[in-house]
């Protein structure tokens, strides 16, 4: 499978994520490639943003715009596409408004038998597959390439509230209410997902991220009944999947956003081989919760992009003192601690990538 693509150049990421020290700490950014750009902004200004997710030149037109922008200086590239492609191939309609909105969403669990009864990825995500194939050969081995999912918690939260939401009222209603018929619909998305990410890593992504943007909005009770058998599910049933097929598993990463309160256990029990953090727990309390079991990702605040380089500069000191000082084992990935967002001059951006050499 890999002869098909070019070597790698850079393989910083890779080996941070697989737990190994490296010279310096990788970088990347979260929604790299979106809104902040110009060159993004041109493209949608004629496409709709789900025409880009399906049109494999166009998606990887839009991952490749920033590794140009910032050539030698992010260490890894992120497929574009988007979380809710997965409730879309299990029939639901998604649209951008700008925000995402669903016109028909899951009122009540009777409302499942509304969804497809069975979902066959290649047919209904292909468009990804061929976008992170494409992609990975107009990287030219210049850094290697995320795929991603959204996690079962936060794409359900999605398909109950029919978009965003502040109070999450209709989905933690069906997981109080209903839980016995929640945790089946959390489990039957954590199975897509597994087939998503199996057929990304085919089509030649080099690592894979669970976002569960979501995560701080359970509980730690709730976390751990709702949340935590789907997040285990995936790494499990993916690595069991590949391994039946001889095809290596790439390193694993999962971003549980505001779930800090389970670094321990995530480290202890999750599968996964990084832990995204954000910015709301200190560098060197998060290397101390998960000891020498995984790495870390993160995990400066993305609204300091707005502050000016001096804060910028402090606040990227900051952060690497305090993963240093944590000393943890496995390493770690410098990113921010959730998207980079629209409105950041991508030269304030530039100034935080550069500081890597400071």
């Amino acid at each position: 499978m890999t002869s098909e693509f070019p070597p790698l150049k850079n393989d910083l990421t890779l080996r941070a994520a697989r737990g190994e020290q490296t010279e310096h700490a990788p970088v990347w950014v979260m929604r790299q490639a979106g809104r902040y750009l110009p060159e993004f902004r041109e493209v949608r200004a004629s496409h709709e943003f789900f025409e880009v997710c399906r049109t494999p030149t166009l998606a990887a037109e839009v991952t490749l715009q920033p590794i140009r922008r910032y050539s030698g200086l992010l260490d890894a590239s992120i497929i574009f596409s988007d979380i809710l492609v997965v409730p879309q191939a299990m029939g639901m309609e998604v649209l951008m408004t700008p925000g995402p909105f669903f016109p028909d969403p899951l009122n009540t669990p009777e409302d499942v038998k509304k969804l497809s009864p069975t979902v066959d990825v290649h047919k209904e995500l292909q468009y990804v597959f061929d976008a992170i194939t494409l992609t990975r050969k107009e990287l030219k081995g210049e850094v290697p390439l995320f795929g991603f999912t959204g996690a079962p918690w936060t794409l359900f939260a999605y398909m109950v509230e029919g978009g965003g939401s502040k109070t999450f009222q209709k989905a933690k209603t069906w997981i109080f209410k209903y839980p016995e018929e929640s945790k089946a619909l959390l489990m039957r998305i954590a199975d897509v997902c597994v087939d998503y990410v199996v057929g990304q890593v085919k089509a030649g992504a080099q690592l894979i991220q669970v976002f569960d943007s979501w995560a701080g909005e359970l509980s730690p009770h709730d976390f751990a009944l709702f949340s935590l058998p789907t997040l285990q599910h995936i790494s499990t049933n993916v690595r069991s999947r590949l391994a039946a097929e001889n095809i290596p598993v790439p390193p694993l990463v999962l971003f549980a956003k505001g779930a800090n309160h389970a670094l321990a256990t995530l480290a202890e029990s999750s599968g996964y081989d990084v832990l995204g953090v954000d910015w709301c727990i200190d560098p060197a309390e998060a290397c101390r919760l998960v000891g020498d079991k995984v790495a870390l990702q993160g995990n400066m605040d993305p609204n300091l992009l707005y502050a000016g380089r001096d804060a910028i500069e402090s606040a990227v000191k900051r952060m690497c003192d305090g993963f240093r000082q944590g000393k943890n084992k496995k390493g770690w990935i410098a990113n921010l601690g959730h998207g980079i967002t629209p409105g950041v001059d991508p030269e304030d951006l530039r100034w935080f990538l550069e500081l890597r050499d400071k």
